[in-house]
Parts: structure tokens; sequence; C-alpha cells
């Protein structure tokens, strides 16, 4: 299986470490902007609490969206341009092929929403304390522990979630679709209603993941006796 990742990757000539960066420093300066200098006066953003929260969503969103084009460029796009059915005279079973690309996309949600959320907030947190100290609070081990369990089971749900758009990108064989569907599920999850936000329920979350899960095993179960054209 991960021989065909790598061979994958290497087709599509993905290479996302450059993508993932500029991501991130795009979020970083966009907190530093809405927390330290003021642009925003009636924002929330002034305890550490409310910072890592913010990083939680910008993070999330983003990154699930980022997942939906790499499903559209690895699987959608092969349907649609009917290049899968060359994909499938390889000597491989339908099911790793399919399996491979799913794999490359939960991955990349899995370690960039973890990864960004712990690299952004630590970056977030020196420079309160060297900078400009303008968030209120402590950083102690109980917050950082609580905000890098949240970050990891965050990575984890979306990593399913982040393939529910397959569901109506395979239906219509649309990228657009795929896009459309994942950002609406993101904005869903994170859009703050009177204080409560969908995506910070657990239940939620591990329905919805398990959801992706479920799309991604249907898409592949019968694949072997399909036809593809």
């Amino acid at each position: 299986m991960l021989k065909l990742i790598r061979l994958e990757m290497r087709k599509n000539k993905i290479n996302l470490l450059r993508a993932v960066l500029i991501t991130d420093v795009a979020i970083l300066l966009l907190m530093i902007l809405i927390a330290f200098t003021g642009i925003d006066e009636a924002s929330d953003f002034n305890t550490y609490a409310d910072i890592f929260e913010g990083v939680h969503i910008f993070v999330k969103v983003i990154f699930m969206i980022f997942g939906s084009v790499l499903i559209s460029k690895l699987v959608i796009d092969e349907y649609k341009n009917n290049t899968v059915t060359v994909l499938f005279m390889y000597p491989i079973p339908r099911k790793k092929l399919i399996a491979a690309k799913l794999l490359i996309v939960s991955l990349f949600i899995l370690i960039t929403i973890f990864v960004s959320n712990v690299l952004i907030s630590a970056a977030l947190v020196g420079f309160n304390h060297y900078i400009k100290e303008a968030i209120t609070g402590e950083v102690t081990l109980k917050l950082i522990t609580s905000q890098v369990t949240m970050s990891a089971l965050d990575a984890v749900y979306s990593a399913g979630i982040g393939l529910i758009p397959l569901f109506f990108g395979l239906r219509k064989k649309s990228v657009p679709a795929t896009i459309v569907s994942a950002v609406l599920i993101a904005s869903i999850l994170s859009s703050d209603f009177g204080n409560f936000r969908l995506g910070n329920q657990v239940g939620v979350s591990l329905f919805l993941g398990l959801v992706g899960v479920a799309v991604a095993y249907l898409s592949i179960r019968n694949i072997e006796y399909q036809d593809v054209a």
C-alpha cells in the first residue's frame, strides 16, 4: 500500500508542502492581525483559549477544503476524464488503487490539521511573549495538554469527515460538486450559532467521521465489478 501511495503521488506530481506552508503562514498572519493589531476591537480573541479556538476553526475549514481538492484531482478527475479505465488495466486490484488514493487524502487532512494547529498556536504564543503582549492569561501545562488533545481529535475526525464530499463528487463525476460540498460541510461545522458550534460536539464529529469512512467503503466495495465506462 505504501508503494502504491508513493507511485500515486509521483504520478500526479503531488507536492503539497509549499502550499501547506503558505497556508499556515497566511493563517498565522491573519490571527496576528486580528489579535495583536486591534483591527477588530470587538474581537473576542483576547485569551489563549479564544486564540487557539480561532486557529482550530481556520485550520479545519481550509484543510478540509484542501482535502476535497485532492479528492477531485485523485479520484473525480479520473472518472470524469475516463482515465480510470486505463488505471484499472494495471495488474493491481481496483480496491487497492482507489483505497490508496483515499488514504492519501485522509492522511493529508489528519497530518496537516494536527501539525498546523500545533505550529501556528506555538508561533502565536511566542509572538505574544517576545514581541507584543496582547493575549491575557498564562500557558499552563493543562491548557497545552487540552489543546494538543483537541488538535489530535480534530485531525482524526476531520480525516473521516473530509471523505464525505467523495459521495457528491462521484454521483455526478463533478469537481465543483466535490469542492462545494466540502465548503458547505466545513462552514456548517465551524459556524457559531449563539455560542454553540456544531463542530465542537464530539458526538457530531464522530458520527460524521464514521459517515465519511462509510462513504469511502461503499465507494470501493463493489468497484471490482462496476462498469466505469
